[in-house]
């Protein structure tokens, strides 16, 4: 396999996820339930005081959700190229190794306790109990796979996979053991969305992306030569150990910021890198920065969708994402068989 990336075709790609992008976080914040007055927005953030309703709509309601979705999605995108790498498996997701159902269980359990549900700094208990179950499940898989010569994908692999069923088990028991007014709650946040009110969930949110994607980012050249191979990768002076660990801490951080605010959005960190070496090839120059940038947008496309199609019912927007991604992921399946 070859990485023949010229300057000129690296700066046309960018360019067009760019453009992509740009389109639709100019666009989406503009459609909703709720028809927004364009003319009146522009006019109320030139100077008027004080704002009206649209403006107020417009900038603490579509915008941080917007962004939030963006921010989301090319994570999610990001970390599932990265996965499908490093663990050398083209349906590899951001969820594959587990970090999502140790998420998820601490956020059924702080829902399931009455009284749990509360502001707790700059988190709400649901976002910090999330956190915390991430980061319990990634530190126990990291130490089943751990060796001294880097990390067992392989066993990483499988303890993910046990990982994430053994707290599907105990997800089902909270939900067994709770008070059935709070399943639709538990249900709407596994399902996962993009509830959010004002820019306090944006800043929470990069308090791990930020780090985890640095981390990620900063191997690009080297997953271009593990994509050959382990020997391979060794032979060209890369430390695979050292990308293996960083891919994963790097990976497990982004995945847990994402998911104690958004809940488990599925099919996103499957679809887009898929797309993006398609239409890009297999540079992951190209690959890591235009599967963020496609990622976020198909996200946001997705999260407006949800918004609008059963107006004024909201769709919550992990079911469109399974809707997508249900028949891709089957298609690879295929034909990896």
């Amino acid at each position: 396999m070859q990485y023949l990336l010229t300057r000129k075709k690296y700066l046309i790609s960018l360019a067009a996820y760019l453009l992509l992008a740009a389109g639709a976080l100019a666009i989406t914040p503009f459609i909703g339930s709720e028809r927004v007055d364009v003319r009146q927005v522009i006019e109320d953030l030139k100077g008027a005081v004080p704002w009206s309703t649209d403006t107020d709509i417009f900038i603490y309601q579509r915008v941080p959700r917007v962004l939030m979705g963006f921010l989301a999605g090319g994570a999610l995108a990001v970390v599932g190229g990265v996965f499908q790498v490093i663990l050398r498996n083209p349906l590899a997701t951001p969820y594959t190794l587990g970090v999502t159902g140790g998420s998820s269980v601490g956020a059924v359990l702080a829902i399931s306790v009455p009284g749990w549900v509360v502001q707790m700094g700059p988190f709400t208990s649901v976002q910090l109990f999330s956190l915390v179950g991430a980061v319990l499940a990634a530190g126990f898989i990291y130490l089943m796979a751990r060796r001294q010569a880097g990390i067992s994908m392989n066993t990483l692999l499988l303890a993910g996979v046990t990982v994430g069923i053994f707290c599907g088990a105990l997800i089902q028991l909270i939900i067994y053991l709770s008070n059935p007014h709070l399943l639709m709650t538990m249900v709407r946040w596994m399902i996962g969305g993009l509830d959010v009110v004002g820019y306090r969930e944006l800043s929470t949110i990069f308090i791990l992306l930020v780090p985890g994607l640095g981390m990620l980012f900063m191997q690009m050249a080297s997953y271009n030569h593990l994509a050959l191979g382990e020997e391979m990768a060794t032979g060209h002076g890369v430390d695979v150990g050292l990308v293996q660990r960083m891919s994963f801490l790097g990976g497990s951080m982004a995945t847990a910021a994402v998911v104690a605010i958004a809940g488990p959005i599925i099919f996103v960190g499957l679809l887009v890198p898929h797309a993006v070496r398609r239409i890009s090839g297999y540079d992951h120059r190209v690959v890591l920065p235009g599967s963020f940038l496609a990622g976020g947008a198909l996200l946001v496309v997705c999260d407006t969708a949800a918004r609008t199609v059963l107006a004024p019912t909201e769709m919550p927007v992990g079911i469109i994402t399974a809707v997508l991604g249900g028949p891709v992921f089957i298609y690879l399946l295929l034909k990896k068989k």
